[in-house]
């Protein structure tokens, strides 16, 4: 009777076959953690045959963010279509799919056991194995789709609406928490201050647009726990920006993003160079859906620049959630797992390490 180990060595064996013949390995994966139906095939954990999302965001803005019951059922209706889109793409049929890979958490839980139960049905469709995926690893292994030969250790930066996070990747699969959010995660932060200035959801999209015509340097918002360790916190700056208005209510909403939004900048980029010092690492990467922040984006990669590192910015469309990300991570965690047990459950609070 063969384990666990025997498993993941028999899948190593397999993907190193076909590297060494040349030969893709096809993975099918699928996203559904929250509000984006998504299906990408990548081969060899690298290259993107093709990837297709599918977005909620016109479901969920009239509610002023992300309603889970919506979620589920919007991925029901949009899942097989975007399947079925992303193997014509591919040209594919499905009997050369190697691997099928879902996200198992973090996430709604609803939405998570959509994709899971669709890529656990593929999977015995098409007798393949099936690999669950941890959403912030796909995140890690976005900036590798596009630089697959990233120097590690390197440090990521992982921002999103229910995330913030500093980890060092070590090496594939191994991965050391350095810092977190103690309360709100930056995405949801943005999206809060959004909602206060009438802005609509998301608001993050809104305010890094209206930043760049605004001032950042009118309004001095407070860098929360900015000289404290590797940690962080959004919740006070928050509070700040609607004080602020409160008491300047003519205030230009332009100056107000921008100044809210340099506060958020200085903040992660101060924090991910001081992890890199500390760690010795080769680099910084960024990703998450905060990471297509244009702030963001240009103050990490000069900053990089001018202490000498390497910065990986993945393209926004790698930035969001996106499947072409957890069929790269896939990829890696079937060498070093083999396949998930189809009887797992979703794991809507899954982490990193």
């Amino acid at each position: 009777m063969s384990g666990p180990a025997d498993a993941a060595a028999v899948a190593a064996e397999a993907a190193e076959a076909a590297e060494a013949a040349d030969e893709p390995f096809l993975i099918l994966g699928i996203e559904t953690s929250c509000d984006e139906t998504a299906a990408a095939v990548v081969a060899n954990g690298s290259a993107v045959v093709s990837s297709v999302v599918s977005s909620q965001v016109d479901l969920h803005a009239r509610f002023g963010g992300v309603v889970p019951e919506i979620a589920s059922r919007a991925h029901v209706q949009v899942l097989n279509p975007v399947v079925a889109e992303v193997l014509v793409e591919s040209g594919l049929d499905g009997r050369e799919i190697d691997a099928v890979a879902a996200t198992v958490g973090p996430g709604l839980v609803g939405a998570l056991l959509v994709g899971m139960s669709a890529a656990k049905a593929l999977a015995l469709v098409w007798d393949v194995p099936f690999i669950g995926v941890n959403h912030m690893e796909g995140h890690l292994y976005a900036s590798f789709l596009e630089r697959p030969d990233i120097e590690l250790p390197t440090v990521v930066l992982l921002v999103s609406g229910g995330h913030t996070m500093l980890v060092l990747m070590e090496g594939h699969g191994r991965y050391r928490m350095l810092g977190g959010t103690v309360d709100d995660a930056v995405g949801e932060a943005y999206d809060k201050v959004g909602r206060y200035l009438g802005l609509g959801y998301p608001g993050g999209p809104v305010i890094d647009r209206l930043a760049a015509d605004g001032d950042p340097e009118a309004v001095k918002f407070p860098r929360p726990m900015l000289n404290e360790g590797l940690d962080f916190s959004f919740s006070g700056l928050k509070t700040a920006v609607v004080h602020y208005v409160r008491a300047h209510p003519d205030a230009a909403v332009p100056d107000v993003a921008a100044s809210f939004q340099a506060a958020v900048v200085d903040t992660l980029v101060t924090k991910a160079l001081r992890a890199a010092r500390q760690t010795g690492a080769k680099g910084i990467c960024i990703g998450g859906g905060v990471a297509a922040n244009s702030a963001l984006r240009a103050t990490i990669a000069t900053a990089c620049e001018e202490a000498g590192l390497e910065s990986f910015v993945p393209s926004r469309e790698m930035c969001t959630d996106n499947a072409a990300m957890i069929a790269a991570a896939a990829w890696w965690r079937y060498r070093a797992d083999g396949p998930t047990p189809l009887d797992a459950g979703a794991a809507p609070n899954l982490r990193l390490v």
